[in-house]
């Protein structure tokens, strides 16, 4: 089965049920025999390594975890109890996608350096180990965006088994629910370089004022945050059943945000959204 499909194939399939889908993705891992699953420990990878497990069992699976300074030291211990919860072996491997060349120059192809980086990272783990394919959690809305990573796993033969079972974002959170995950109604995640507008270096203390700055914001009670950076402007995206709270909140985030280096601290109106510095490419 292809790696990628059109959105015109999604759309073909779009009638099929999600026990359909389920079906489809339960013998699509079967079919792959003994799978690395690249596991960021969110919603979509978090569905995909346990439905790897139920279908191939512990023994035949394996999720590897990339720590580097992209990715919210939160989100590897969440990563390290869920793998944990579902008796898969799980392995850390160091990365520093700031010492990939061209990736800090954060232009329109950073994705591709980061996923490029990743696969070249895990192929050796796979090969050592003996397992016939490398797994990640593409869905069939990263289709309808600009994600130059996905040209990185086709060139590394990397499957997205999730995508190829025609599943958007709401089915895998039904799915996930259905099978009692954890991360069923988990905020969506991404890493910290996706809040630095393109063309805007990439250091390692930018990226570490976007992490405390939206940590500082969770803690007040907000579930879904990006500190989108532009330069010294924070712009802040919440849901929209949140931007009141923010705003009640303004003059304590306005003074944290500053402390952390930013000039600027507004709030976008138009609320959360996946792929919102996408716009800013010509």
């Amino acid at each position: 089965m292809k790696q990628a499909i059109s959105q015109s194939s999604v759309q073909d399939n779009s009638q099929l049920t999600l026990p359909e889908k389920y079906e489809l993705l339960k013998g699509s891992l079967r079919a792959l025999k003994r799978v690395l699953v690249a596991f960021s420990g969110g919603v979509d990878s978090a569905l995909l390594l346990r439905v790897a497990v139920d279908e191939l069992g512990s023994q035949n699976v394996l999720a590897v975890t990339a720590d580097s300074e992209t990715y919210p030291a939160r989100e590897l211990e969440d990563a390290k109890r869920l793998a944990a919860d579902m008796g898969v072996p799980h392995r850390l491997v160091s990365t520093s996608e700031l010492a990939v060349p061209g990736y800090a120059a954060n232009d329109r192809n950073r994705c591709y350096f980061c996923r490029h980086n990743l696969f070249e990272y895990l192929i050796p783990i796979q090969q050592q180990g003996g397992y016939d394919h490398i797994v990640y959690g593409l869905i069939t809305d990263d289709l309808g965006d600009f994600r130059p990573g996905i040209r990185a796993a086709i060139e590394k033969g990397v499957k997205g088994p999730l995508q190829e079972a025609f599943m958007s974002k709401d089915d895998v959170r039904e799915l996930s629910r259905m099978l009692a995950l954890p991360t069923w109604d988990k905020p969506a995640l991404a890493c910290l370089s996706s809040r630095i507008a393109f063309g805007e270096v990439i250091t390692r203390e930018k990226l570490l004022m976007v992490d405390n700055a939206e940590e500082f914001i969770r803690g007040l009670g907000v579930t879904q945050v990006r500190v989108r950076t532009h330069g010294d402007v924070a712009r802040i995206e919440v849901e929209p059943d949140d931007i009141a709270l923010v705003v009640g909140q303004r003059e304590s985030i306005s003074r944290k945000l500053r402390e952390l280096g930013y000039k600027y601290v507004t709030l976008d109106l138009a609320g959360y959204r996946s792929g919102s510095m996408n716009p800013g490419l010509s």
